[in-house]
């Protein structure tokens, strides 16, 4: 008897220590959970990106998807055996960063094999490591290979992968690179990175999406969002760094030379899925005109406590206003949108519509009018209070967002969040078609929108079944 609990001892003392090596089991599964490194491991998507400040929990989240993939064990994907890289900045960088998270939450006991580049492969962390092979729940071995962008282009090619994690942003043609060779299973890309480097290749074709890839998602990560950082030490750290530093830094946005113009801007508050929005919040359409350059409309509602949606977009090159015409009336037609006694749509318009060209003796405001949309181009253009008043929409005295665009508002969203400040200390005039029109919207909302009456119980009722849907979508 005295034997049989000895050796109950002994195997509950080496459960309890391959818990404690296994860090993995831990992961977001106590009482505090990083909710945004879990949307990150259950997105669908084949090109994921964290960009995330110092310390926000990027890197861990990509140690974990690739401990996972590689033991097959991913609770969100289906899973097989695979061959997959880490590329990491240098070799040092790898050593200290990548390599050292792989290490603490691949258990020992799921590593069959250590090739090392530099250093003894009983003690890898210690040393570079090459690759490591490792035991998945299928009988067979997966590959973790180490790669540096130190090594070159040439070092990134051959080689036919399920994934590829780049902890921090490589050169672009690392990047094109890597992504052939996914391409033959199909597989992904993933990256986690502080965006140190200004508007580079990343800002382009990831965060702004230029290429609309449908298959390219990405998250930011801050101090706040990480539930193990102490309050007081973000305090502490936020207060040693500069404007522009806390925007990369803490924030994981990226940083041009002025600055983003709307900084406030944020994708997690102020984009969201559409909703049926009552008809009677809805308020204006606005217009910025363009035949060569993109004609953008967009349609606008306000609910009853002053809000603002931005529920449908018109965003279109190359066409004649009879087409921008027909378009809007038709994308008014599928809201229900309202009409006056003559079957006209009101609109705001941008003051230049007025102007007559060489080729028309017609001006677009008079095209338009004859086509069933009277636009007004009596609009407020002063540049610097507009984007103060939208500024003011986008984050409150109070802290509190009052601007809502509905996801579908693709080119809105990707215009925000392309507009930076120029040297001479205005924006830089480019892709801003959907921002003037936005701007003219705004400016022509008085500053007490809010209307200060007792809500009907039909009015209740259906801001409080809205508020049900959008926290369902």
């Amino acid at each position: 008897m005295k034997k049989l609990l000895n050796r109950i001892k002994k195997v509950e003392f080496e459960l309890e220590k391959r818990y404690i090596k296994n860090s993995l089991s831990r992961y977001n599964t106590g009482e505090k959970i990083h909710k945004k490194q879990m949307e990150f491991h259950k997105c669908p998507k084949r090109n994921r990106w964290v960009f995330g400040g110092n310390r926000s929990g990027k890197t861990e989240c990509g140690a974990v998807e690739t401990v996972w993939l590689a033991r097959g064990i991913h609770p969100y994907k289906k899973n097989k055996p695979t061959s997959g890289w880490v590329v990491s900045l240098s070799r040092q960088v790898q050593r200290d960063v990548a390599q050292d998270k792989i290490l603490h939450y691949l258990n020992p006991d799921w590593i069959d094999e250590v090739v090392m580049c530099e250093g003894r492969k009983d003690s890898p962390e210690r040393g570079v490591i090459d690759y490591i092979s490792v035991k998945n729940v299928f009988g067979s071995n997966s590959k973790i290979v180490f790669k540096s962008c130190d090594q070159g282009r040439e070092k990134f090619q051959g080689a036919s992968l399920d994934y590829v994690w780049f902890d921090e942003e490589p050169p672009e043609e690392i990047y094109v690179e890597c992504r052939m060779r996914i391409m033959d299973k199909k597989g992904e890309i993933f990256g986690t990175m502080t965006p140190l480097k200004g508007l580079t290749w990343v800002y382009r074709q990831i965060y702004l999406n230029e290429a609309k890839d449908e298959e390219v998602w990405c998250e930011f990560m801050e101090w706040a969002d990480n539930p193990f950082l102490n309050e007081e030490e973000i305090k502490l750290l936020s207060s040693t760094l500069s404007t522009d530093e806390l925007e990369s830094r803490r924030y994981g946005k990226f940083v041009g030379n002025g600055g983003m113009v709307y900084n406030e801007f944020d994708e997690n508050i102020h984009v969201i899925e559409p909703f049926e929005v009552p008809r009677e919040w809805y308020d204006n359409i606005s217009i910025d005109p363009g035949l060569n350059n993109p004609l953008s409309a967009h349609w606008y509602a306000v609910d009853y406590d002053g809000n603002i949606y931005c529920i449908r977009e018109h965003y279109e090159a190359g066409r004649d206003i009879l087409y921008h015409s027909r378009k809007i009336k038709e994308i008014c037609q599928e809201l229900g949108w309202k009409f006056n006694n003559k079957n006209m749509i009101y609109a705001l318009i941008d003051s230049a519509a007025t102007q007559k060209t060489l080729a028309s003796q017609k001006s677009v405001v008079d095209i338009f009018y004859e086509n069933g949309i009277l636009a007004n181009p009596n609009v407020d253009k002063n540049l610097f209070a507009g984007i103060n008043r939208v500024k003011s929409y986008l984050r409150s005295a109070d802290g509190k967002a009052r601007l809502f665009i509905f996801k579908n508002c693709v080119n809105l969203i990707r215009e925000i969040k392309g507009y930076f400040w120029n040297t001479d200390d205005r924006p830089f005039k480019k892709d801003d078609h959907a921002l003037d029109e936005l701007r003219y919207y705004i400016m022509s909302k008085p500053e007490a929108k809010v209307i200060k009456r007792e809500k009907s119980l039909v009015e209740k009722d259906k801001e409080r079944l809205i508020k049900r849907l959008r926290r369902y979508y």
